[in-house]
C-alpha cells in the first residue's frame, strides 16, 4: 500500500531517511555530500535535465532536513534552483480567441494592455498589465485565462511572489505557514524546515541518561494516516523508536474545550485558538479582532504543559500533520512546554531510518481522550467539543451559534462579516487547512477518508465524556 499522496512527498521522505538514519549512527558529517548519490546513484537522472542539477538540488533538500536557513524565522522556504519549471503566470490569451469584432476585453482594459495582430487576435502586454482580469470576466469564448503558479493559488493569504530569478518569494508578514504551497508545489521547491535532528538527539540522549523522558505527543489525525498498518502498532513503533510514552494530544483538546466553553460563555463571543495558523492570520490580517481569540492556548501546548508541570525532567515531541505547529513552539508562550514538533512525513522516516516495521510490531492502545478530543482533527468538531463542554458545564442559559470555517477562506469571510457586524453566530471555529487538521501538509495522505477515520477513532472512546478524560489527570 502507498504511504504517500504524491512522489515528491516520497522524494522528501527519502532525504529525510537518510538524514536521520546517519544521525543515529554520528555518521552525518561524514556522509553529509553522500546522501544525494545514495538518493539518485548512477548518472542517469530521474526527475531533471541532468543529474548534476538533482543533486544540486537535493544538496538544499538536506539542508532544509537539517534545519534550513537559521536567518529565515519562517518554517516555511524556497529551494530556489528547484523553482524553474512554472510559467510566470499571471493573464494570458489563449488559442480561443476568435479575433471578434466586439473587442470587449479592450473596452474594458483600463491600461491599454491589449493590443490586436493581423488576425484580430489579442494580445496582452505584460509591461502595462496589473492582473486585474477586468478582460477574463468579458471574454465571451473565456479565451483569456489566469495561469496562476501551483503555490500562489495554494496561498490563500498572498504570501508568494516571484523574485528577479522568476522564483516564488515567501513574504514572511504575510505567511501563516500553514504549508499549503509546501503540498501544492508539484515540484517540491517550496518545503517546511524540519527538526528530525533535535528529536533524534534528544531520543538519544535520553537512552543515555535516564533522568529525564521523552514523551510522544501525538495530533488525533494520526488515527487518519499510516493506513498501512494499524494505530496500535504505530504507538508499538513510537516506543520502539525509544519514547517513553505515549500520550493523545487530544486530552489537551479536552481541556480546552472544558475552559473554552466556559470562556465563551462569559465573553459572549469568541474565535477559536486551536489553530495556529488561524491565529496568526488574525493577528496579521484582523489585529482589531485579536482581543477576540480564545485565551486558552492550543490542545498540543495545554496538555504538554501539564505535562512538563508534573514531569519537570521531560521532553516533549508533538507529532503531528501541520507545519504551522513548528512556527507556534518559537512562541514565548509555548516555547516552555514543547521541545520539538515534528510531522507524520517526519515519522514516517524516522521509523524506515531505524528499519522500524510496523506492519511487524503488536499493537499498543491510547486510552486517554474523549470522543470530543479525537474529533478536534476534522472542522466542526471543536464545535461540537465546545457545545459539550457547555453541557457538562450546566450552562443552559447560553445559544452556541458555531460558525465552523473549513479552510483559511472561509476564515476570512466570517471574521470579515464579524468586523462588519453581520456575523451569525458566537463561536469562529477557525482551521486554516480544508477538511481540519486532516487536510494539513504534513499528512502522509488526504482526502475524505481521513475524516471517517477520525470519526471510527473518535467512537472508540464515545462513552467516556470530556470531564472523564480530564479526571484522569487528577
Amino acid at each position: 500500500m502507498r504511504k504517500f499522496d504524491t512522489k515528491v512527498q516520497h522524494l522528501k521522505y527519502k532525504v529525510l531517511r537518510e538524514v536521520a538514519r546517519q544521525a543515529w549512527k554520528d555518521t552525518l558529517l561524514d556522509n553529509l555530500l553522500d546522501i544525494p548519490k545514495t538518493i539518485v546513484p548512477g548518472n542517469t537522472p530521474t526527475m531533471r535535465c541532468c543529474v548534476y542539477k538533482e543533486r544540486a538540488i537535493l544538496s538544499e533538500r538536506v539542508k532544509l532536513a537539517m534545519g534550513g536557513d537559521p536567518e529565515n524565522p519562517n518554517v516555511i522556504e524556497v529551494i530556489e534552483i528547484a523553482c524553474d519549471e512554472c510559467p510566470m503566470g499571471g493573464y494570458e490569451v489563449t488559442n480561443s480567441c476568435r479575433g471578434c469584432l466586439a473587442h470587449r476585453c479592450e473596452d474594458v482594459c483600463k491600461r491599454d494592455a491589449i493590443t490586436f495582430d493581423n488576425n484580430h487576435v489579442a494580445h496582452i502586454d505584460k509591461s502595462k498589465c496589473v492582473d486585474c482580469g477586468a478582460c477574463a470576466k468579458v471574454c465571451p469564448f473565456t479565451a483569456i485565462i489566469n495561469r496562476k503558479r501551483p503555490c500562489q493559488n495554494a496561498c490563500k493569504v498572498k504570501a508568494i511572489s516571484m523574485n528577479e530569478n522568476k522564483a516564488a518569494k515567501i513574504d514572511n508578514d504575510k505567511c501563516i505557514a500553514c504549508g499549503a504551497c509546501v503540498y501544492q508545489c508539484p515540484f517540491g521547491a517550496i518545503m517546511d524546515k524540519s527538526y528530525i535532528l533535535d528529536a533524534i538527539d534528544i531520543i538519544k540522549k535520553s537512552n543515555k541518561n535516564e533522568k529525564f523522558k521523552v514523551y510522544a505527543l501525538v495530533a488525533p489525525s494520526i488515527s487518519s494516516q499510516f493506513t498501512y498498518a494499524k494505530l496500535g502498532q504505530v504507538i508499538s513503533g513510537l516506543k520502539e523508536l525509544g519514547f517513553y510514552t505515549v500520550i493523545e494530544a487530544a486530552l489537551g483538546a479536552d481541556m480546552v474545550a472544558y475552559a473554552e466553553s466556559t470562556e465563551l460563555a462569559e465573553k459572549g463571543f469568541l474565535t477559536s485558538s486551536c489553530c495556529p495558523a488561524f491565529v496568526d492570520y488574525v493577528h496579521k490580517n484582523f489585529l482589531d479582532l485579536a482581543e477576540h481569540v480564545s485565551h486558552n492556548l492550543s490542545p498540543m501546548a495545554t496538555i504538554a504543559k501539564y505535562i512538563k508541570e508534573t514531569d519537570k525532567d521531560s521532553k516533549i515531541i508533538f507529532i503531528g500533520p501541520c507545519t504551522a505547529k513548528k512556527a507556534e513552539i518559537q512562541k514565548e508562550n509555548v516555547r516552555p512546554y514543547v521541545d520539538v514538533v515534528l510531522t507524520f512525513e517526519e515519522l514516517q522516516a524516522l521509523f524506515d531510518s531505524k528499519d522500524v516495521d510496523i506492519t511487524t510490531l503488536p499493537e499498543d492502545v491510547l486510552d486517554n481522550a474523549s470522543y470530543f478530543g479525537r474529533i478536534f482533527a476534522r472542522s466542526g468538531g471543536l464545535s461540537d467539543a465546545v457545545a459539550q463542554g457547555l453541557k457538562e458545564h450546566g450552562i443552559e442559559d447560553f445559544e452556541l451559534k458555531a460558525v465552523p470555517c473549513d479552510g483559511i477562506e472561509e476564515c476570512k469571510i466570517a471574521l470579515l462579516k464579524k468586523r462588519k457586524g453581520v456575523l451569525d453566530g458566537n463561536f469562529i471555529e477557525g482551521m486554516a487547512c480544508i477538511g481540519g487538521c486532516i487536510g494539513g501538509a504534513g499528512c502522509l495522505t488526504h482526502g475524505e477518508k481521513s475524516k471517517s477515520e477520525v470519526d471510527k477513532y473518535g467512537m472508540e472512546a464515545y462513552e467516556k465524556t470530556i470531564s472523564n478524560a480530564i479526571s484522569m489527570l487528577k
